[in-house]
């Protein structure tokens, strides 16, 4: 078998309400996380959150759109141009632009190998589905 996957994101099964996709699981990653995160224009209900429970950090990658990443209470721009890298305790929040945006967010636990949370595993059930 070839060591190498090829996958649409739109193809790639979905979790947490349709809003973000496991980019790492659909292409058989090991050694990080990864997920691709869209927000529809102008969404800013995505939780303001750390990493202090797992201590991962992690870096956001915009793939498409533009909107502002909220590091310790400090904005900075995300588009296509920009990249942003968090550490575990800092507090982190997107919120979408005028014209949404999708990210790549890549994410570990740094010196140690990757190990991937429930939901995250094609087929787990959605945490956030009534």
């Amino acid at each position: 078998m070839a060591d190498y996957s090829v996958k649409k994101i739109d193809e790639m099964e979905t979790t947490f309400g349709g809003g973000l996709r496991k980019a790492r699981a659909e292409l058989g990653v090991k050694s990080v996380g990864m997920s691709i995160l869209t927000l529809p224009a102008g969404y800013d209900r995505y939780p303001d959150h750390d990493h202090t429970h797992d201590d991962q950090e992690e870096v956001y990658v915009v793939l498409d759109g533009s909107g502002v990443i909220n590091i310790a209470g400090e904005d900075y721009p995300l588009d296509r141009e920009t990249m942003a890298r968090v550490g575990p305790t800092v507090k982190r929040k997107v919120t979408a632009g005028s014209d949404g945006i999708r990210l790549l967010v890549l994410g570990g636990v740094p010196g140690q190998a990757y190990e991937p949370p429930e939901w995250g595993e094609l087929g787990a059930p959605d945490p956030v589905a009534g």
